[in-house]
């Protein structure tokens, strides 16, 4: 295997680690975990979970400090989050009386992971 092809394995196997770590912090808290690594045309939700009433769309970040992880949730992501949102939102049977939001899991090294609830709100939303 090349090099490339080696970091792009790493990466992804990092990324399944980070959400099963969010996914249990989550857990742990309280929320049902409805779907990991939801998938459309527009886009991927790493996580969507629900408490209650409220539903969040969570984006899971592993860096190696809070702050790249939070600088990692652009716009550009957010618009691929938003987009991958309304398309689960057309096909669940969600509650009428359900909140929507955009949550973060930020994952650091030697430390919990960090839900930041309604983190972010894409533009187009």
């Amino acid at each position: 295997m090349s090099g490339p092809a080696r970091s792009r394995q790493a990466a992804y196997r990092l990324g399944l680690r980070a959400e099963t770590r969010a996914a249990l912090a989550l857990r742990l808290k309280g929320w049902r975990i409805l779907a990991r690594r939801f998938r459309s045309n527009g886009g991927e939700i790493d996580l969507i979970a629900r408490k209650g009433d409220t539903i969040a769309f969570v984006e899971v970040k592993a860096r190696a400090s809070r702050d790249a992880a939070l600088l990692s949730i652009t716009p550009h992501a957010q618009r691929r989050i938003a987009a991958a949102a309304r398309a689960w939102r057309s096909q669940a049977a969600a509650p009428d009386s359900a909140t929507f939001r955009f949550d973060a899991v930020l994952i650091v090294p030697r430390r919990w992971p960090e839900h930041i609830a309604d983190a972010f709100r894409p533009p187009d939303i």
